[in-house]
């Protein structure tokens, strides 16, 4: 490879990648053009009308792209912290000086625009994790005589790395009441299971999460402790009853309990309408004309498309408005009911395409900081598929956050696109050891 190409811009920048982000970004413009569709503006170019202004955050997002090509790779992981400081504490500022949309304090406004820094969060939080992880090691139990220091040392390192993702999840929940965007950070925890965090918290975390589901189902929270009473003296029927199994179990039941009676409480503490939104997600109660609405029409949506759908710009459940938000967390409906399921298929196909090639490429690093960070970026597009779509065809809750590359929106096209540029810039130098 001569000097020159070295030199060029894109040398050594995945294009796969690239092609991917730039073919759904132009087929996320056309469908919120299909989604937001009037007779009276039929011009794609309008900059009265959304399409016409996502057309200017796809053209600041270009800008973005190339800018973060053009700096040096370095740049990123020595300034790491400051990136996660400086937005925490923008995010902190939006509360007193952003201005209300909706309910919540978590935008800044300039015109007709506005700018959501909480989706800046997610690139800053990756940035940190992956320096922090890069020079430490999370190491729990993998040896079978661990010295209490390195114990203690290690369990500090988790504590800390738990730290850089759940300080965002709370401010963003507390400060600006942004539960969708606020959950996102949780996809994090998938990066401290790629380096080295024990499986036994995976299973723990899935118990825990079966059992809160199982508290929200059944009301009767008395019936719930008894059977893990009864499940826990049962226990001893296959394993030995000594001190030291019967400590754990009493941990374990102990730990069980306070899930159940935490569930209740968290429940009791919410909003009627997010109440609403989890009992009409498990049966508990059907209400298609108030907060299951948006579900309900978004299913008809896209079963009415069928295997090829009706044809670009001839969605009637689009077109006539009976989806609210299709344009940005329910931009998916658009898709099934204009495109069908083969067209719906595609659109999953090119998410996840991008996904493993992101896995792909981090796997390949010489650098565990370009590694960490790259999972980092796989973690949260997964975690903004499965949740997006999931939610539009009733298997989530409705919390409210974009569909990568296609939803109306600047801030989180803007995100997506520093947050998938940097990991591409880093693996352009990958041959680098980078700290």
């Amino acid at each position: 490879m001569n000097a020159r190409n070295q030199n060029s811009l894109f040398y050594g920048v995945d294009r796969v990648s690239i092609m991917l982000y730039v073919i759904m970004v132009l087929l996320g413009w056309l469908n919120i053009y299909a989604a937001v569709y009037s007779e009276e503006h039929k011009s794609i170019f309008d900059m009265s009308q959304k399409y016409g202004k996502q057309l200017i955050w796809i053209s600041g997002a270009a800008i973005i792209a190339f800018s973060v090509l053009i700096i040096d790779a370095n740049f990123f992981t020595v300034f790491s912290y400051a990136f996660y400081g400086v937005l925490i504490l923008a995010n902190i500022a939006v509360r007193f000086l952003g201005r209300e949309v909706k309910g919540s304090h978590s935008w800044f406004r300039f015109g007709d625009f506005g700018i959501q820094p909480a989706e800046f969060l997610k690139f800053a939080v990756s940035l940190a994790l992956a320096k922090f992880l890069s020079n430490q090691q999370i190491l729990i139990n993998q040896q079978f005589r661990l010295r209490l220091k390195d114990l203690i040392k290690n369990y500090k390192n988790t504590f800390i790395a738990l730290l850089i993702i759940f300080v965002p999840l709370v401010l963003v929940k507390k400060l600006q009441d942004e539960t969708g965007l606020a959950i996102v950070f949780v996809a994090f925890v998938i990066v401290l299971y790629r380096e080295g965090l024990s499986v036994t918290f995976l299973i723990i975390g899935m118990l825990a999460a079966i059992l809160f589901v199982v508290s929200l189902v059944v009301s009767n929270i008395s019936a719930i402790i008894i059977s893990l009473a009864v499940l826990a003296a049962f226990s001893f029927v296959f394993i030995p009853r000594n001190k030291r199994n019967i400590i754990t179990v009493s941990i374990i039941f102990s730990l069980a309990c306070g899930v159940v009676l935490g569930t209740n409480f968290v429940y009791q503490k919410l909003e009627p309408h997010q109440k609403d939104r989890i009992d009409v997600l498990l049966g508990k109660k059907t209400d298609l004309k108030g907060v299951g609405y948006n579900v309900n029409q978004a299913k008809i949506a896209i079963g009415s498309g069928g295997l090829t759908g009706k044809g670009y710009l001839q969605g009637t459940q689009t077109k006539y408005d009976f989806v609210p938000e299709q344009e940005t967390d329910f931009i998916f409906c658009t898709v099934g009911e204009e495109w069908g399921f083969l067209g719906s298929t595609f659109v999953i196909f090119l998410q996840l395409f991008l996904i493993l090639r992101v896995v792909f490429l981090a796997e390949r690093q010489r650098s565990s900081y370009s590694r960490i960070y790259g999972y980092g970026v796989a973690s949260v597009l997964f975690f903004h598929l499965a949740v997006n779509i999931g939610m539009t065809i009733g298997l989530m809750p409705v919390i409210g956050i974009p569909l990568p590359f296609f939803s109306y929106g600047g801030s989180s096209l803007w995100s997506f696109t520093i947050l998938l540029f940097i990991f591409l810039k880093l693996d352009a130098n990958r041959l680098l050891i980078l700290r």
